[in-house]
């Protein structure tokens, strides 16, 4: 067992007197039940009721009045209902209708308990009359592992710890490096995580990998209205893979005949079940940030681990030293996705690239965040810092002077000119420290005001 960050967010969600129902998103396999279950160990008394399980379920559809359900839960259960610190736990929520309807009057008549509700496919069962009580839940969303949580399962307490520290040692490095391309290579899927772990073979991962997906592509029936829906799905997921990282059109999507408008649909389906997201670019350099959705959006799926198998990118990764020179550096880019996306609980979060296309003068940056107030460019990128031109044009149009890479070599701060001859900051960061860089950055600018 190792700690998911998200524990945090769970316990700041217990100690507010105002909480609400939490309803915790996120796709099938990424550990949801899992945290709950250990995020119990906080409470006196824990009840979990799986509504996969017809009996359970039946609790459910049987009692209308909150009342009543609530009495049975706790009869059912075997447990004491006069013990206020209880965490009730309501797990594939999305399986019985009455189940969701049912958490807003645990909100309006039984605000002393807890209660958290898991489903995969929220939202997506098309064919249910799912009614989620606007104003009477709240959501957070829980994504495969990051790397500081790999690290933790991992044993590599020590590594954990040199993370954290900026400037990192030097001495910490290289173990950083390979301890990272490891996980880049595997990813963040816990059960692939813990059989990696225990077994150190590469090799026995794949058959959990197909598992995995085939369970996502089965999965697809239950998001379609109709047979044709599913197909499309079902190609839009298989396709997604070679995919990866770069900028998509809808229309013939995976060299098919599929129109925009039906590719369109099967790609927001798949999103809301958090099996990928399409990231759209910001045309802004200062706040706020706002997604061009008229142009053509990247693609970012649920898992990298994932992607390098069906892309058959393993072995190309293993014996790499830097990952930028592996598929056109789409691997590292959709890494640092991947982990950004991890360190948010919000299900609203999203990621956003820049660009800027002009005739004969388009420019692209790979992410930008809002930190502080500002919208710092993130380039994920080795080489010579002259290789970095749509970052030096995004430099050129910024109200600040700040800046980031990541890359293969050591933590270091540059002061260096853009082409039109703007000085700025390049702040350095090894991919593996990609956790980091709200802090890094905050802590710039509060050392350079």
């Amino acid at each position: 067992m190792y700690r998911r960050l998200i524990e945090k967010e769970l316990l700041a969600w217990k100690e507010n007197t105002h909480r609400k129902p939490l309803i915790l998103r996120g796709a099938r396999q990424v550990g949801k039940t899992t945290v709950i279950n250990e995020f119990s160990r906080h409470y006196t008394q824990y009840v979990y009721m799986n509504l996969e399980n017809s009996s359970i379920a039946q609790i459910f559809m049987q009692y209308s009045d909150i009342h009543k359900l609530v009495e049975a839960i706790f009869f059912l259960n075997n447990k004491n209902i006069d013990i206020k610190d209880t965490l009730i736990f309501i797990d594939e929520i999305q399986e019985v209708p009455e189940a969701i309807n049912s958490l807003r009057y645990f909100y309006e008549e039984y605000p002393h308990l807890h209660v958290i509700a898991a489903g995969s496919l929220l939202e997506t069962l098309l064919r249910k009359p799912l009614n989620i009580p606007v104003g009477r839940v709240e959501y957070r969303v829980l994504r495969p592992v990051s790397f500081l949580e790999y690290l933790d399962a991992a044993g590599e307490i020590s590594a954990l710890q040199q993370l954290k520290i900026v400037p990192p040692n030097d001495y910490a490095h290289e173990k950083l490096m390979k301890l990272f391309h490891t996980y880049v290579l595997i990813g963040g899927m816990p059960e692939i995580i813990a059989h990696y772990i225990e077994n150190k073979n590469l090799v026995a991962l794949s058959s959990i990998y197909e598992s995995l997906s085939v369970s996502y592509i089965n999965d697809v029936e239950k998001y379609a209205r109709n047979e044709s829906s599913v197909q499309i799905m079902r190609h839009v997921i298989t396709s997604m893979y070679s995919l990866v990282g770069t900028r998509i059109k809808f229309h013939g999507f995976g060299q098919s005949n599929y129109g925009s408008r039906e590719v369109g649909e099967a790609l927001r389906t798949i999103e809301k079940a958090m099996l990928l997201q399409l990231i759209y670019p910001t045309t802004n350099t200062s706040l706020p940030i706002i997604s061009d959705k008229r142009k053509s959006p990247r693609l970012q799926i649920l898992d990298t681990g994932l992607m390098n198998h069906f892309a058959g990118l393993q072995k190309e990764i293993f014996g790499t030293k830097d990952l930028d020179k592996i598929y056109q550096g789409r691997v590292v880019e959709h890494i640092v996705g991947q982990e950004l996306l991890s360190l948010k609980f919000n299900v609203l979060n999203e990621l956003h690239f820049w660009t800027r296309e002009k005739s004969g003068s388009s420019a692209e940056v790979d992410f930008v965040l809002n930190i502080d107030g500002l919208i710092i460019p993130i380039e994920v990128k080795s080489g010579a810092t002259g290789t970095l031109r749509s970052l030096f044009i995004f430099m050129d149009d910024a109200p600040h002077n700040i800046a980031v890479r990541l890359y293969a070599g050591k933590y270091n701060i540059q002061n260096i000119k853009t082409l039109t001859g703007k000085s700025f900051y390049l702040i350095n960061i090894p991919y593996y420290m990609v956790s980091q860089i709200e802090n890094i950055v905050t802590l710039f600018l509060k050392n350079n005001q």
